[in-house]
C-alpha cells in the first residue's frame, strides 16, 4: 500500500492534527517504512509454522488453587447500609 502527500494531509485533518508540508513529507516517509515493513512480513512463508503465546519458550508457574483467608462477608456486610440476601442494596442511579 503506498500513501501519497495528499493522503497524509487527509488523514492528518480527520484526526484533527494541524500539519504543515515539511512534517507530512516527514510522516509519508515513516508510514511508508511502516507499510514496506509489513509487506515484507507478509511475504514470509509461515506454513507449518505453530502460532505462539510469547517469543521464548516460557512457562508461567503455577501455585496451589487454595483458600488461604478466612471468610468475613457477615463482617464486612454487618457494617453496611444495607444488605438482602447476603447483597449489597445501592440507590437506583440510572432510571
Amino acid at each position: 500500500m503506498s500513501l501519497s502527500l495528499d493522503d497524509v494531509k487527509r488523514i492528518a485533518y480527520l484526526a484533527r492534527i494541524a500539519i504543515d508540508d515539511i512534517e507530512a513529507a516527514a510522516v509519508l516517509k515513516q508510514l511508508s517504512g511502516i507499510f514496506a515493513l509489513i509487506e515484507q512480513m507478509q511475504a514470509v512463508d509461515t506454513a507449518g509454522i505453530e502460532p505462539m503465546s510469547h517469543a521464548q519458550n516460557v512457562v508461567l508457574r503455577l501455585r496451589d488453587d487454595a483458600v488461604t483467608e478466612s471468610d468475613q462477608h457477615e463482617l464486612f456486610q454487618s457494617v453496611a447500609p444495607q444488605v438482602e440476601a447476603g447483597l449489597y442494596l445501592v440507590p437506583k442511579v440510572i432510571e
